[in-house]
């Protein structure tokens, strides 16, 4: 399974992986398309090799008109050869049609038997119903040495030198290399093959100067004329891995992996270019732009990550509408009250009245700045990713001191709390945690009519704060709008009562960076409003101080 995932997550291991996939199927391929092609190649050859020889030895059986005689002959070819010659009819030989096509050519079919490593050699006898057939294991010097004797033989039947070199140049065509005469000084032979010749001893002649690539054998023999001799050759050698084979074989397997890499590389070069249109479309205003998430590999993530970034900006542009509407809107009453208490100064001389007027002033100062601050803190939580200082908070202590904090304020609110057992830490940036849960119950307060109740605790893995309070509860079609900024559900408030409205939207930005989960709905015990987050105790990817975990435990196991 995690090999699988790898797979499907990486895609420089996807593209590696495909790459070598690629490579080993065309080396597969180019295998079998090599072996193939020279399994065709070396039938082409044997047939091409076997027909002049067959024909020769079956012109000589044709001759032969009684059936002693061509029993003889039979023999003859036999013993100098070494393998058993024999006459069967055509029609005992279960043929294939390729293998007809080659007899009416006068060409020999050549059967391999890959079980015993032989061949079968057949050749149509000129003029009859019959084939010449043999059985042979490889062909060696033994079975030159009798080809040059039925040749010599052939040529008994011409008398003169014309006679026979026209034979040769017709044998030529049958054996598709060259036969013919020439005198001994036309070639370089040496004292000893001089001398072989002379004692009717045919001798081989290699020529390997091209290298072995291009090996060829020439068999010389002396004719019945004095000083001639029968030329058989150059035929060239089987070649295995010929350059033209291997250069297209090459080029094939080259045009192969370069479509298989064209195959990998193009789904993600597809995804790749929709990515660009979405980011094209992006730049010229269209901040609503999804591309496809497709996989779960890199550009997928991109993918994810790109659509993220333009719902945040699309956010950020909105809320930086909304606010720029809403701070206007929330500074006017102060800045009004400033102006008249200002005016209000000038026109009195009364001390107590100025008096008045410059603790009227002070307050809306200090309103002022409780809003400047509210905005400067909701701007910093949604413009980007804010510096989370992460550690393991006492949800006990926290509770405690907010409920210190409250009461400390002089409110006609009771505060109630459900205290979780000691030690009970979650994983959070303590600031913001306190933030959170002040900001809740600073809000319960404003609509609670007597008591307000915090509790926090853990839940298998999931830590989690409670603020509820015994208002008038939110109606459920209301309870999303509580978390934007600004927003009011009843125009009819105050803000002595209402607040500016970004608490909840502090709360809820707050929530976004702890990866925390936040609900609004009634409360079961009190009846009004119940406010509560949940987040993981351990953040993903977040390394605190070990010495803090291990301290946890260590009281743990004594408690």
């Amino acid at each position: 399974m995690a090999l699988i995932s790898l797979t499907e997550r990486s895609i420089f291991f996807r593209i590696y992986t495909g790459l070598l996939l690629v490579c080993v199927c065309v080396g597969f391929f180019a295998y079998f398309l090599v072996d193939t092609l020279n399994q065709e190649r070396v039938q082409s050859y044997r047939e091409k090799i076997a027909t002049g020889v067959f024909y020769v030895v079956g012109q000589e059986i044709a001759k032969q008109k009684t059936p002693e005689a061509r029993q003889l002959r039979l023999s003859d070819a036999s013993n100098l050869f070494g393998h058993s010659f024999s006459v069967v009819p055509i029609a005992s030989v279960d043929l294939k049609t390729r293998e007809w096509r080659l007899l009416e050519e006068e060409k020999t079919v050549v059967r391999y038997l890959a079980t015993s490593n032989e061949y079968v050699i057949f050749h149509r006898i000129s003029g009859e119903d019959n084939l010449l057939t043999v059985k042979m294991s490889q062909i060696g010097e033994r079975h030159l040495r009798a080809l040059t004797i039925f040749v010599l033989d052939d040529l008994a039947y011409y008398p003169s030198i014309r006679e026979q070199q026209a034979r040769l140049e017709f044998l030529s065509q049958k054996f598709s290399y060259k036969i013919a005469l020439t005198n001994f000084g036309n070639i370089e032979l040496d004292q000893d093959q001089i001398a072989r010749l002379r004692r009717g001893e045919p001798v081989l002649m290699f020529d390997n100067d091209n290298g072995l690539q291009n090996s060829k054998i020439s068999i010389v023999a002396a004719s019945n004329v004095e000083d001639v001799a029968m030329v058989i050759g150059p035929i060239e050698l089987f070649n295995w891995a010929p350059f033209n084979l291997m250069v297209s074989v090459a080029l094939t397997c080259m045009l192969l992996i370069g479509l298989g890499v064209y195959g990998l590389i193009f789904p993600l070069e597809r995804r790749l270019r929709l990515l660009q249109i979405g980011v094209n479309r992006v730049s010229s205003g269209k901040l609503d732009t999804k591309v496809q998430v497709i996989g779960q590999d890199d550009i997928a993530r991109l993918s994810m990550t790109f659509n993220a970034m333009t719902a945040h900006i699309k956010r950020l542009i909105e809320a930086q509408r909304e606010l720029t509407r809403a701070v206007s809107h929330e500074l006017r009453t102060p800045v009004a009250r400033i102006r008249f208490a200002v005016d209000m100064l000038a026109d009195t001389d009364d001390g107590e009245s100025r008096q008045l007027q410059k603790n009227y002033i002070d307050e809306d100062i200090e309103s002022l700045n409780e809003l400047i601050d509210e905005i400067l803190t909701y701007a910093k939580l949604e413009e980007g990713s804010p510096k989370l200082d992460w550690e393991m908070v006492d949800l006990r202590e926290l509770i405690e001191q907010i409920e210190r904090e409250t009461n400390a304020l002089g409110k006609p609110i009771k505060i109630l709390t459900d205290l979780p057992s000691l030690k009970v830490a979650a994983m959070a940036d303590r600031r913001y945690l306190h933030r959170v849960v002040q900001n809740l119950v600073g809000n319960a307060i404003r609509y609670a009519d007597a008591s307000v109740k915090v509790s926090a605790g853990i839940l298998k893995d999931t830590a989690y704060v409670c603020v509820e309070d015994d208002g008038q509860g939110i109606a459920e079609a209301d309870r999303e709008k509580v978390f934007v900024p600004f927003a009011r559900l009843d125009d009819s408030r105050t803000r002595a009562s209402g607040g500016y409205g970004l608490g909840l939207s502090i709360v809820s930005r707050i929530a976004f960076w702890f990866n925390a989960e936040l609900s609004v709905d009634e409360s079961p015990t009190l009846g009004g409003a119940r406010f509560m987050m949940r987040w993981p105790i351990k953040q993903v990817g977040v390394v605190i101080v070990a010495d803090e975990l291990t301290q946890q435990k260590a009281e743990k196991t004594l408690m």
